[in-house]
């Protein structure tokens, strides 16, 4: 999960809820929400980080105040990001992200500044997700069911490949180096998007650099 910077919302959302301000069915142009939401994400899912495309099928379009629980928000911008489909159809076990949420409350929004979920979150070495704080810890698993084995298996194989660079290199890398692998994986490609689970790279590279400066 990484912290999202919300962009302008669609035209045509902010002339629909100006008469319409609660029908979030009725609005018809839902595409161009996708369109915005997978742009502000760079083609990642608001949780997991795994690759979401505009197409219906790729991406849920997630109320992060629940539907149900905040009509009042329902067509607000800001309450809405882009999800994976996060194992719709299966069991719920197999579940993740908002499909498994559903109507349920998470108590940090990854769109909202004050909430820096990336300051609270730690990629473990088995590719499990954890935080800090203890609420949000708990809701990882209960609300969004991040450490689903095939999401952990996901998170590992990426640091897995960052290990094995190391090792290919004698285990030892340069300053410049380690900043040059933290801007690869921070910044985005020619298509604007940046890679899956990005942030546990991020995450391991921020590390290094910070017991390396002391």
């Amino acid at each position: 999960m990484r912290n999202i910077t919300k962009g302008p919302e669609p035209p045509s959302l902010t002339a629909w809820r100006a008469t319409n301000p609660r029908d979030y069915n009725g609005y018809q142009d839902k595409d161009a929400i996708r369109d915005s939401l997978i742009a502000e994400q760079h083609g990642i899912c608001c949780y997991c980080q795994s690759r979401i495309r505009p197409e219906i099928g790729s991406i849920k379009i997630e109320h992060w105040a629940s539907h149900s629980g905040h009509p009042d928000l329902r067509l607000v911008y800001s309450n809405l990001l882009g999800a994976c489909m996060g194992g719709e159809g299966k069991s719920g076990r197999d579940q993740h992200c908002d499909t498994y949420k559903g109507e349920q409350n998470l108590c940090r929004n990854p769109a909202v500044y004050s909430h820096d979920v990336e300051v609270v979150l730690r990629y473990l070495n088995d590719g499990r997700i954890t935080s800090s704080n203890e609420l949000f810890n708990e809701q990882l698993n209960s609300v969004l069911n991040l450490n689903h084995p095939f999401l952990m298996n996901s998170r590992k194989e990426v640091l897995d490949s960052l290990k094995t660079m190391l090792r290919i290199r004698g285990g030892t890398l340069r300053q410049s180096e380690w900043e040059q692998i933290l801007e690869d994986w921070t910044g985005a490609n020619h298509d604007g998007e940046l890679r899956p689970y990005c942030n546990v790279i991020i995450y391991w590279v921020r590390k290094h650099l910070a017991r390396s400066s002391k």
